[in-house]
Formats: structure tokens, C-alpha cells, sequence
């Protein structure tokens, strides 16, 4: 290992540092959809996923440590920032092993077997695995991700080495520690927590790293495309040192990084093209045993951007060579002293990729909470994960079950599986264990992105153990708390006039059986039994809030026990399939103590004959009489299609001993109050508002 000049052949007693552990303080967040204002009908990143892995040992690996892997799943989605990301050398930015199989470990032998592999593997380390010798550095392969389980996975006495040409690598959530030999200034062991010699695309993000025998990480040899960040630096002499090359070809990011009591190169950066450090946190604690003898710096023919970091104590807190540049903007010295320095021409970051630095004056807080390994693996609490799907093969997966199948059982925060434009053939069901999923639609128009397929209550199950039933003939099934779509389509196509011969023709397109549903910018379509809204048994609660939407049907196709809103949309009347207009809106089958379905500020309209559809009808589900319908349909557009007396019986239950009511209605099939057509008062209205039916829940994307 090169020397370079300030550093000082001292020896220091060595002090442990006590570091928090903290939570990540980034927020992925859905994009903001919006829905035009006129109602009516309708109108106007990663390679194919490789084949499943073979490696060696799969099936032991695969037992062992389960609950590990599924915690871990969302983190393999998970695609670098910086430089990291950018496409070049023919890699596709920095996804790890995300193609492969997940694997959990626990001994050495296992760490190596996987890591050494040439198939693509997310190997979550599930223990403290002490390296044998000492100093050893497993040598990763390409297509790597390599992540602690929690504040669990920790590598004891040596580290990883990345040698030339490896790529797409990911080194995350890990405590790498303890191969100090004794020796300070140490000359005679090179037992690094992470040395790259030519490797490119690599990202090592969210560890805690500290009391090595040489650097904590060495990127040498023209390695590039390099991000790092989210670690904390601790404890050492050697930090992060850059360079050992006469070219000037890499390209690196260094972020939200937390250096404290370490010495020298933090980092030290030698013939770098492209060195963007933004947002790191320097500190030498006063009083201590080890001193700063400088901060970043910048040699031989590196340019550097360095912005909005923050210097605490540090000695000579930034310095460059003669050959080399640094710009400098909004970075904080506080308590610094010596050599602070800046001057040349160097790069716009923002040219290679997107970034948004947090403002100085926030990183020692950020940082601190932010930097290491995560308590809990898998997205932090507020966050979203997401799953990409394109039929292509252009996303992660290719159907939308397959990626709701990749949601860890029992998540604790948002899921957004992501679904590029295009028809998928399939159906999907979203089971009551993995609750917050969100199936979103990526296309400029909710019409771009369909899920549809053409089950019916009466065609066969595949695996021939009978007929599907009304609720089975679902296209989309959603049993899980928290569930939400968005900016797509939702089908059932069953060909009714092809199938007489089947005694039922319910083709539901989307269930709904939880609680909270949000069905925000969506074209719900179909004919009888378009849209069921129920909850997970009928002693359970479970809400539903539809905005800005399209539903479209003719025979009781919003349909169920739940309590749910539409709001702001579309309820589109369709013929029947011998061109007959005829047909129900809505038939609920509320309990008795629960509110049923209200529909405001919504359109009802369709290219069906005047005075043939009514509001609703009430459906005594399985003959039960305790149960008590409700409907209201207040504020809305009523289009002639609408009957003069909207409210029907249903299985023998007259509908004036249930729920049905209107208010403010106007429109060609609006009418006055009448014994047939009940309307609330001012009184009774109050109380039939949107807050009303969902209580404390307020529905946010």
C-alpha cells in the first residue's frame, strides 16, 4: 500500500467508539396522478431477469434462515444512486444480485461458497462470521448482493476484495470490523474492509466499518462507477483511500457518510475524473487519542465537487495538490483549523444523474440517524419498496403476481409494484399476509396499463377441483389491509353471449376483502358483477375509498358488505350482452350496524336507453335478514338512463325496509322526493359525508 505524505508513523492507543445505530431518513414516495375534469366516457431499468440460479448448496442455504431471507427481499430491489447508477461498460447501473436467488448464511464456508459463485445471488448474512486467517478477503464475484440481516450481520477480522473487472456489486447493511493487528501506521498487513482493484458499478451503502489493519475501503486501480454511502467510518487510521493509478478514468460518489475519530484519508482521492462528495459528515471528537491530520483531499489530477458537508474539528478539513481541482459550495467548518482549499474547474454531477443535497447545516443529524446498518432489514418505516413488472422483461418480473409473490409475508410498509404499459393476461391475487401493496400503472393514461382475464362464477378452476364462484371469478383479488391501485385498468372480459350455457355470468374484475382500499385514477370494467367490495368476514370492518375512477357494468356491478365511497368518478352503464338496457347499479349487503356504499360527486351515465337502470337493488346475501342494505347517492349527475323510481327488491326483500336514499342529485334522471324516491334532509345529509363512512382513516397515496 502507497504512503503518501502526512501520514504519521505514530502509534495511538486504540479506543472503541460506542456508535447509535439509527433509521435511514430517505423517503421513496409514489408520483402524484391527476384526473381530468371533464366526465364522460372514455377519452383520452434493468436487464431481463435471468433464469433461477443452481448454485452450489442451494437447497441447504435456501432452509436455513427463511425468516432472514423474506426480511431481506425488499432490499434486492433496491438500485444505487450516483455514479453508481449510470449505464456504462455495458452494465446497466448497480442492481446486485437482485436476478438470482436469495440465500441466507451463517458460517464462513457458505459466505464464500455464494459469494465466489458465478451465478447472480442476494446472500444475506444472518450472523457474526469471524474470518479464518485473519485478514482475510473473500473474493466477490460479479452479480452480487451481499446485505446484513439486521444489526446481526457482521464480518469479524477481514473483509471482501473485488478484483479486476468485477461488476455489479452491492455491499450493504454490515458491520465489518476487527482485523487491527496491533500496529497503527501499519505497513505490514493489508487487511481491508473493502478493496477494490478494477472492479466498476459497485455500491456499498448503510455499513458500519471500523478498526481494520489497513483502510476500511481501498478503491484502487481505475475502479469506477462507484458509490458510497450511508456508512459510518470509525476507529481508524486508513480511511477510504483512492486511487493507485497514473490514469484518470473513475468516476465516484460519496454521500451521507459519517467519518468520526479517524485519521487519514477521508477520503484521500488520487487521478479521479469525476469525484462527487456531497453531504458527508466529518467529526474528530476533542480530548480523544486520535486527531485528524486531514480531511478530504484531492491529488494529482482529480477534479472534485464537494458540497453541503459538514467539518467538525477536523484538521486541514480540505486540501488538493497543485495538479488537482475542487469546487466548493455550501459545505460547514465548524472548529476546523489548517489548510482549507479550493480552486480549478471541475464537472456538473447533476449531468450524470439526478441528486438532491440535504442543506450542511442538517447532515450531522441526518447522518447520525441515517448512517449503518438498519435495525431491521427491508425498507424503513415510511418508506416504499418497489417491484418493477414489464412483459418485456425489461422490469424484474414479467407478471404482476409474480412480483406480489416477492412481497416479504407480514411487510410492515409499502410495496409499490410497479407496471409498465402493456395488456397481462393473468390473475392476481394479493393475500391477507402481505398488507400496504400498491399496484400501479407507469403509463401516461390509465387505459395504457390492463390487467384483465375472463373468469366467470361457472368456469372451471385450472386445477380441476371444481367451478369458480362469484368472488373467485375475480381478475384482481386484494384480501390485505392497505391496499391500493392506481393509473390502471382492472378487466374481466368473460364473452357472456358464448357462454349461455353457463347458469352464471357474475366476471368480477377487482375484489376488494380488507380493510382500507384506495382505488384512485382506475377503469374498473365488466359486465355483471364488475366491482366487489367486501371485507374479510362479515363480523369485519372494511373501507373503501374509490376517486377519480371509472366503473362500468350493468347487472349489480358495485357490489357487496364493505363500507365504501365513490367519490369524483364515473359510473359508466353498459348493455347487456343481447344489446337489451337493463340493469343495477349497485346491490349491498351492508350489516345492520355498518354503513353500505355512498357514491358522491360522481356521473352516471352510458350509452344505454333513457329510464332503464336503477341505483340499486338490496341484497339479503344467503337469504339473511339481519342484514340492512344501504346505498346513497347524493351531490351527482344523472344521466336519463336513470329510472324514476331508482331502487328495486332483491330475493324477496322489499327495498324500503333497507337504506336507499338520495340527495341534491340533478341531471335528466334526477327526480323529486316521493315515497318511491326517498331523499335525506339537511339533517340526515350531515351525517352521510365522506368522514362519515371512513372515520379516521384518511386515504393517502
Amino acid at each position: 500500500m502507497r504512503a503518501n505524505r502526512h501520514e504519521r508513523a505514530a502509534q495511538h492507543r486504540r479506543r472503541r467508539l460506542s456508535l447509535r445505530l439509527g433509521i435511514p431518513v430517505a423517503v421513496a414516495a409514489a408520483a402524484g396522478l391527476t384526473y381530468g375534469t371533464a366526465f364522460g366516457v372514455f377519452g383520452e431499468d434493468a436487464r431481463p431477469r435471468a433464469s433461477a440460479a443452481t448454485g452450489p448448496g442451494s437447497a441447504a442455504a435456501s432452509a436455513a434462515g427463511s425468516a432472514a431471507t423474506a426480511a431481506s427481499a425488499a432490499w434486492a430491489d433496491d438500485v444505487a444512486d450516483g455514479f453508481a447508477s449510470v449505464n456504462a461498460m455495458g452494465q446497466k447501473g448497480t442492481y446486485g444480485g437482485r436476478d438470482g436467488k436469495t440465500v441466507t448464511v451463517k458460517t464462513l464456508a457458505d459466505l464464500e461458497k455464494y459469494a465466489t459463485a458465478s451465478e447472480p445471488y442476494v446472500i444475506v448474512v444472518a450472523a457474526a462470521i469471524t474470518m479464518d486467517p485473519k485478514g482475510k478477503e473473500i473474493k466477490v464475484a460479479s452479480d452480487k448482493t451481499i446485505v446484513g440481516s439486521g444489526t446481526s450481520g457482521q464480518i469479524v477480522g477481514g473483509g471482501f476484495f473485488l478484483g479486476q473487472g468485477v461488476h455489479n456489486v452491492i455491499i450493504r447493511n454490515l458491520t465489518i470490523r476487527d482485523s487491527y493487528a496491533g500496529t497503527w501506521n501499519d505497513k505490514e498487513h493489508d487487511f481491508d474492509a473493502v478493496q477494490m482493484d478494477g472492479a466498476h458499478h459497485v455500491w456499498i451503502d448503510h455499513n458500519d466499518l471500523r478498526h481494520m489493519a489497513d483502510g476500511l475501503i481501498d478503491s484502487r486501480k481505475d475502479t469506477t462507477y462507484l458509490t458510497v454511502s450511508w456508512n459510518k467510518l470509525s476507529d481508524n487510521n486508513k480511511t477510504f483511500g483512492i486511487g493507485w493509478t497514473e490514469n484518470t478514468t473513475a468516476d465516484i460518489t460519496i454521500h451521507h457518510n459519517w467519518l468520526r475519530e479517524t485519521e487519514q484519508r477521508n477520503p484521500s482521492t488520487d487521478n479521479v475524473a469525476h469525484a462527487h462528495l456531497y453531504n458527508n459528515y466529518l467529526q474528530d471528537v476533542a480530548g480523544t487519542d486520535i486527531t485528524s491530520s486531514y480531511g478530504n483531499y484531492s491529488r494529482g489530477n482529480t477534479r472534485m465537487v464537494l458540497e453541503n458537508s459538514y467539518f467538525e474539528g477536523i484538521n486541514n478539513p480540505v486540501t488538493k495538490d497543485g495538479s488537482a481541482s475542487i469546487v466548493q459550495r455550501g459545505n460547514v467548518f465548524a472548529g476546523t483549523s489548517g489548510r482549507n482549499e479550493s480552486g480549478g474547474t471541475a464537472f456538473d454531477p447533476k449531468s450524470f444523474y439526478a441528486y438532491t443535497p440535504d442543506k450542511a447545516a442538517d447532515v450531522p443529524a441526518k447522518v447520525k440517524a441515517g448512517a449503518g446498518p438498519r435495525a431491521t432489514v427491508g425498507t424503513a418505516a415510511g418508506t416504499a419498496s418497489t417491484l418493477t413488472v414489464a412483459k418485456d422483461g425489461s422490469g424484474r418480473y414479467k407478471t404482476v403476481q409474480a412480483a406480489v409473490n416477492a412481497v416479504p409475508a407480514n411487510n410492515s410498509s409499502r410495496v409499490i409494484v410497479s407496471i409498465a404499459p402493456g395488456t397481462y393476461r393473468e390473475t392476481v391475487k394479493i393475500p391477507a399476509n402481505k398488507p400496504h401493496v400498491t399496484l400501479q400503472g407507469t403509463g401516461g393514461s390509465r387505459k395504457d396499463t390492463v390487467i384483465v382475464y375472463d373468469n366467470a362464477a361457472g368456469t372451471p378452476k385450472p386445477d380441476g377441483s371444481g367451478n369458480h364462484g362469484t368472488a373467485g371469478s375475480a381478475t384482481v383479488a386484494a384480501e390485505a389491509d392497505d391496499f391500493q391501485a392506481r393509473n390502471l385498468t382492472i378487466a374481466n372480459d368473460f364473452d357472456e353471449k358464448a357462454n349461455q350455457n353457463l347458469a352464471g355470468h357474475q366476471a368480477v374484475a377487482l375484489r376488494t376483502a380488507a380493510d382500507k382500499a384506495f382505488l384512485d385514477n382506475m377503469i374498473i370494467t365488466g359486465d355483471q358483477d364488475t366491482l366487489l367490495l367486501d371485507t374479510a368476514a362479515k363480523d369485519r370492518l372494511g373501507r373503501a375509498y374509490v376517486r377519480n375512477s371509472y366503473i362500468v357494468g350493468n347487472t349489480d356491478f358495485i357490489f357487496g358488505r364493505a363500507t365504501a365511497v365513490v367519490d369524483r368518478s364515473v359510473i359508466t352503464l353498459k348493455k347487456r350482452w343481447d344489446g337489451t338496457s337493463q340493469g343495477y347499479v349497485t346491490a349491498p349487503s351492508t350489516p345492520a350496524d355498518r354503513k353500505g356504499f355512498l357514491i358522491t360527486n360522481t356521473a352516471v351515465t352510458g350509452d344505454v336507453s333513457a329510464r332503464s337502470f336503477h341505483l340499486g337493488r338490496n341484497w339479503h346475501a344467503g337469504g339473511d335478514a339481519s342484514l340492512d342494505p344501504q346505498t346513497t347517492v347524493r351531490d351527482s349527475t344523472l344521466s336519463a338512463a336513470v329510472r324514476p323510481t331508482p331502487w328495486s327488491d332483491m330475493g324477496g326483500f322489499p327495498w324500503k325496509d333497507d337504506r336507499f336514499a338520495e340527495y341534491r342529485n340533478k341531471g335528466a334522471g334526477s327526480g323529486p322526493a316521493s315515497g318511491d324516491r326517498p331523499h335525506l334532509t339537511d339533517t340526515q345529509a350531515a351525517n352521510q359525508e365522506i368522514s362519515d363512512w371512513l372515520g379516521p382513516w384518511t386515504p393517502t397515496p
